[in-house]
């Protein structure tokens, strides 16, 4: 995949799957913006893994528009412009309903979903100037299917792809570009702190067969952001093994 030249703005680039888009992306010749909440040394040291040239590290707090502003301002005026957002930087706050607080819920909302609003909007107006640029949110197999005790992140991520869709349709003449990206069972920190028993049940509803490594998700978003997929916009790509259909 060929994103030679490409200026590309990854969330939540410090760790799991926002690392993995971080460097693969990087591998693909793109300059890469990745962004942290908290973990400065992590994200330092992913930074120092990428190849190339030009890539940027800097702090963002997507649930604060004050802090989102500044990062955005920072990126024009150290970039220019950009040609690619990854919306990856998310949080869980899990619990059953009847058991869930309403500033949990308010929480995963407002970080997920309404984060994903605030970039998506100063990124597009950035866009719009270049008339070119292709927008990838990291979703979740949660937001489609549903899971016990995430009713507040299933609505985040369902949000998103609703907002998507409705963006594509108001910025598609102006050649800019909004997908999902909607992962299934992977393999992160997460997950290796899981007994193998619980991974186990999980797999028994994966025709695969496997966990889905970060490479898996950063390959399917390098296409969306490439110039291999200019005719794909307003669409959800679900990489997840078959566990959703």
């Amino acid at each position: 995949m060929d994103l030679k030249g490409k200026k590309i703005i990854v969330t939540g680039g410090s760790r799991g799957i926002g690392a993995a888009l971080s460097k693969v992306l990087a591998s693909y010749g793109a300059s890469v913006a990745l962004t942290y909440s908290s973990s400065k040394e992590k994200a330092q040291t992913v930074l120092e893994s990428l190849s190339g040239e030009g890539h940027l590290c800097l702090q963002l707090d997507i649930s604060n528009e004050e802090s989102i502003d500044k990062f955005f301002s920072e990126i024009k005026k150290t970039w220019g412009q950009i040609d690619g957002l990854v919306n990856n930087a998310g949080i869980t706050r899990d619990q059953l309903l009847l058991r869930l607080k309403t500033e949990d819920f308010d929480a995963v909302i407002n970080t997920n979903l309404r984060g994903t609003f605030l970039c998506t909007k100063l990124a597009v107006k950035m866009m719009l100037k270049a008339r070119s640029g292709s927008i990838v949110s990291v979703t979740s197999v949660i937001g489609q299917r549903g899971n016990s005790g995430q009713a507040n992140y299933a609505a985040s991520k369902a949000g998103i792809e609703a907002f998507t869709k409705s963006v594509a349709q108001e910025v598609g003449s102006r050649n800019i570009r909004l997908n999902c990206i909607a992962p299934g069972f992977i393999e992160t920190d997460m997950t290796d702190i899981m007994d193998e028993a619980t991974k186990a049940e999980w797999l028994k509803n994966v025709p695969l067969n496997r966990l889905g490594a970060g490479q898996d998700i950063a390959d399917a978003t390098a296409f969306l952001l490439s110039d291999k997929s200019t005719y794909v916009t307003g669409q959800t790509l679900s990489v997840n093994g078959g566990l959703h259909m």
